[in-house]
């Protein structure tokens, strides 16, 4: 008996049916339950549609931020999951542990800088629990990238100051031009406070680790980007291939050491034992930045672009794939609803 096609293939029908094999399409056409999940395909692809795209002027921020608290009733409970807050939290924590910092200044010294990217096993379960960073201290965010479409690819470079990558040849089923968008510098403050530590270990009936001396009251200022992007959209709003460049994330601390700061926020109670455990085989020297992965929705393997070195991502569904690198204090991503040879072919072949 023929198996049924995955979720990709059913997502590939609604965005693009021409690059559907046809005994695929037949199955489908014959078989109720497939039938029936290529409707839910469709709401889901309409979902995002709505929230992420308008036709007068496209605002990525409030899209997603629509993504992350509309859930409606109608949605599946897989495509609600891929935008629940916890996602940020988890990102939040990686982030202090990674560092992403702002221009030196004053009483700030450099304690991170992006040099390579490695990825974090993290499941469903452990990231849904996982606590933010104000369980331990404040956190303010100082600037936000308020990315923005403007007028071409000189405007996009204009104003990230990045030189923005040409696609030598678009994957099956991508046409038309880009959009191009352009996002300024994000940057944020965590300050560590004793007495939240302790009240966070009070309410889950564990003891406070000793603190470090110095670490009660130190803050770090953590920044990313300026960044830019060319974005190809599908027929139904949603982006089929995003090519992005962005200034990797540095950090800078008021007198603390990157090791310090780090081994302290893994000693806290919240944060999984795997995942404290996969960080700790991070070098201590600040040049790592662990890359969050939730085996239940993606998979990564490490891979190379142009000599160096990348790690690929590929949605379980098969629906989403990606590819991200670092080179000279710069991130560059490859993305989109095509498949993990399309986006590396893209990304192999920037010029």
């Amino acid at each position: 008996m023929r198996r049924h096609p995955n979720d990709g293939v059913l997502r590939r029908l609604v965005d693009e049916p021409a690059g559907v094999a046809d005994a695929d399409r037949e199955h489908v056409a014959s078989c109720a339950s497939c039938s029936a999940e290529l409707v839910t395909a469709r709401q889901d692809a309409a979902f995002a549609a709505e929230s992420l795209h308008t036709a007068a002027d496209p605002d990525v921020d409030a899209g997603w931020e629509r993504l992350r608290v509309a859930e409606p009733v109608s949605a599946p409970r897989r495509v609600r999951a891929r935008f629940r807050s916890p996602i940020i939290a988890g990102a939040a924590v990686a982030v202090l542990l990674a560092g992403a910092g702002a221009a030196a200044a004053g009483d700030w010294f450099p304690i991170f800088r992006t040099e390579r990217i490695a990825p974090v096993t993290v499941h469903q379960a452990d990231l849904m629990a996982m606590p933010d960073l104000s369980s331990w201290g404040d956190v303010e965010i100082t600037s936000r990238p308020r990315i923005h479409q403007v007028a071409d690819a000189a405007a996009a470079e204009k104003e990230s100051g990045l030189a923005l990558p040409r696609v030598a040849d678009l994957p099956r089923g991508v046409t038309g031009e880009p959009a191009y968008q352009a996002g300024r510098r994000i940057s944020a403050t965590f300050t560590f406070r004793a007495a939240k530590v302790a009240a966070f270990a009070q309410s889950r009936g564990e003891a406070t680790p000793p603190m470090p001396a110095g670490l009660d009251g130190s803050s770090f200022r953590l920044t990313a980007g300026p960044g830019a992007a060319a974005v190809w959209s599908s027929r139904q709003g949603v982006p089929s291939l995003i090519v992005a460049r962005a200034v990797a994330p540095t950090a800078y601390s008021t007198g603390v050491p990157f090791a310090t700061a780090r081994d302290y926020l893994l000693s806290l109670s919240g944060l999984p034992a795997d995942v404290a455990k996969q960080l700790r085989s991070f070098t201590a020297d600040g040049t790592t930045l662990p890359l969050h992965v939730m085996p239940e929705e993606m998979t990564s393997k490490p891979t190379e672009v142009d000599g160096v070195p990348a790690t690929l991502l590929t949605a379980s569904d098969g629906v989403l794939s990606a590819v991200v690198w670092v080179r000279d204090g710069v991130v560059t991503a490859v993305a989109g609803s095509v498949s993990a040879d399309e986006v590396l072919s893209v990304a192999r072949g920037l010029r």
